[in-house]
């Protein structure tokens, strides 16, 4: 019998498992701002993620400090750039709180219903972006078209396409120029008839809800242990928006048109759908403030303030529901007419952290799907 000779041949690594990583950004142009994901990789599934964030930090809290309390109002509308009215509105109502001050009822509605306006213009963002970054491109432009609209109504009213500046101390700066609620409500009208293009277009779309469904699922437990807040953690469930458990502004008075919109599935498609849906909502919203407001008797819109306006030594917490979730505001006072400190929880930063438990498991094709569903604003992380 012939001997048998063997032969090993060396392979390298390929007979085994090897683990690749890969950084995703920071330059990348797809997300709203500069953010690095690094992530470890077997074959085409990610086993680690770590978001990597920092690349947009200015300070703002530390700014806070070297400002006045009119002044900060102005540093704190940049943060999330889509919804600066809502960001100014968190810093005067924990001034005012500090200050015991109570708001004109006309503000409170004027502000409540602006707040509304704000929610529009930022869903209609991510409504037209997420579906962009899946590869369909028609969205955007029927997204921009309503924005558009929507932002000359916002810049009629306070002088701002982006940065409104229109909050103050003690109400808001100006009354409302002679006739905007007319406009205003024909805005509101005109979008509310062409939303279905977002349920017909994206929605119905076979394939969009091929990449969507059933990928990206978060858990409640998950949603409570980072803190996500906002549409991304309603559709999971997590029935809590302060507009309804901790009301403010006119919020205790419109529970009747409020509706919390909720999902169970946790996923991409149900994201989109919490987001669609709660747009629809707030446009009721702002036609019943337009119907308050038509109702309310002429009255100041703000509070004559001093000279220096000064807060009281001591501390307070507000917090406000914003487009993108919870944000709050601890304000440390000792007497001046600056803050001691202002700490800001913002609600990118907590939500872009549910990426550590989201990504592991999934596929790099289902990334940006998974990533572009949490609509964040890289500025509202890094602050």
């Amino acid at each position: 019998m012939t001997p048998t000779t063997e032969t090993t041949v060396g392979i390298g690594g390929a007979a085994e498992s090897t683990d690749m990583v890969l950084n995703i950004g920071p330059q990348h142009p797809s997300t709203h701002g500069v953010l690095r994901l690094r992530l470890l990789l077997d074959g085409e599934r990610i086993t680690r993620a770590e978001p990597v964030i920092g690349y947009m930090h200015r300070g703002a809290e530390k700014l806070f400090e070297a400002r006045d309390y009119r002044q900060i109002i102005m540093l704190a509308n940049r943060h999330d750039w889509l919804s600066a009215f809502s960001n100014e509105l968190g810093v005067v109502l924990a001034v005012e709180r500090m200050l015991g001050m109570e708001v004109p009822p006309r503000a409170v509605w004027t502000r409540t219903l602006l707040a509304e306006l704000n929610r529009v213009l930022n869903h209609l963002m991510f409504l037209g972006s997420y579906p962009l970054e899946l590869g369909g491109i028609t969205p955007i432009f029927y997204a921009f078209t309503e924005r558009e609209e929507l932002q000359h109504v916002m810049e009629e009213v306070s002088g701002g396409r982006m940065h409104y500046m229109f909050n103050r101390v003690g109400g808001l700066k100006e009354d409302l120029p002679a006739g905007w609620t007319s406009r205003a409500r024909a805005c509101v009208a005109s979008l509310r008839s062409r939303m279905d293009r977002f349920d017909d277009l994206v929605l119905g779309n076979e394939i969009f809800r091929g990449r969507t469904r059933g990928v990206g699922v978060l858990a409640p437990e998950t949603v409570h242990a980072y803190g996500v807040s906002g549409p991304i953690a309603r559709a999971s469930g997590v029935d809590f928006d302060l507009r309804r458990d901790e009301p403010y502004l006119a919020y205790g008075e419109l529970q009747d048109t409020f509706e919390v919109v909720t999902r169970q599935e946790g996923d991409c498609l149900a994201r989109f759908e919490c987001l669609l849906e709660q747009t629809h909502n707030s446009l009721d919203l702002a036609d019943a403030c337009l119907d308050r407001l038509a109702e309310l008797a002429p009255g100041p819109i703000n509070q004559r303030l001093p000279k220096v306006l000064k807060a009281p030594e001591g501390h307070t917490y507000a917090w406000t529901e914003n487009p993108l979730g919870i944000n709050g505001y601890y304000l440390v006072s000792k007497g001046e007419k600056t803050p001691y400190r202002l700490k800001l929880r913002s609600a990118s930063y907590n939500n872009i952290q549910a990426l550590v438990e989201l990504l592991p498991g999934t596929l790099v094709a289902d990334m940006v799907a998974i990533l572009g569903s949490l609509f964040f604003v890289v500025g509202d992380i890094d602050k």
